[in-house]
């Protein structure tokens, strides 16, 4: 029994070593976390194109005869419809990716904060960052951006 004591002593410490990660493990979470904001900054502006795209497309089939023949491409096929057929279909898929990229930005937002966070309680300096910029460019952006980082924030600000 005294030896199961002392197993249970060294996995209780063995835990405690797991919550303090390498320095090789903080940058690689890092980097990670970094990745992931950039791939939604990525995908927010492809649906702000797509956004765009579908404007152009409403504007201009607004002023087309409803009844007239018009031709949409769903899942790669060409189908024949009439714009007042095409027409709701286009607002309401718009008005999706519009919350799309609602959410998008708000996860964004809140990853931009845990990255500052992160930043902060593991010390991390980016290359070719002194230290009174660095503090300076923090709080800024926490002020601006809630915290967001640099990268993506000034692609997604509209």
């Amino acid at each position: 029994m005294a030896s199961n004591s002392g197993n249970n002593t060294s996995a209780k410490t063995g835990g405690g070593k797991q919550s303090t990660p390498s320095a090789e493990q903080v940058v690689a979470t890092f980097q990670r976390m970094r990745q992931e904001q950039r791939s939604m900054a990525s995908k927010a502006a492809e649906f702000d194109m797509e956004i765009n795209e579908h404007s152009l497309v409403i504007d201009t089939l607004k002023e087309v005869d409803p009844s007239r023949k018009c031709f949409r491409l769903v899942g790669g096929v060409l189908v024949e419809r009439t714009v007042k057929e095409v027409l709701p279909a286009l607002e309401n898929n718009k008005e999706q990716i519009l919350k799309i990229v609602e959410s998008l930005n708000t996860q964004m937002q809140t990853k931009g904060r845990e990255l500052t966070e992160y930043r902060e309680r593991y010390n991390i300096r980016l290359v070719g960052e002194d230290d009174k910029q660095g503090k300076a460019d923090a709080s800024q952006a926490k002020e601006s951006e809630g915290g967001g980082s640099k990268g993506g924030a000034g692609v997604l600000v509209s």
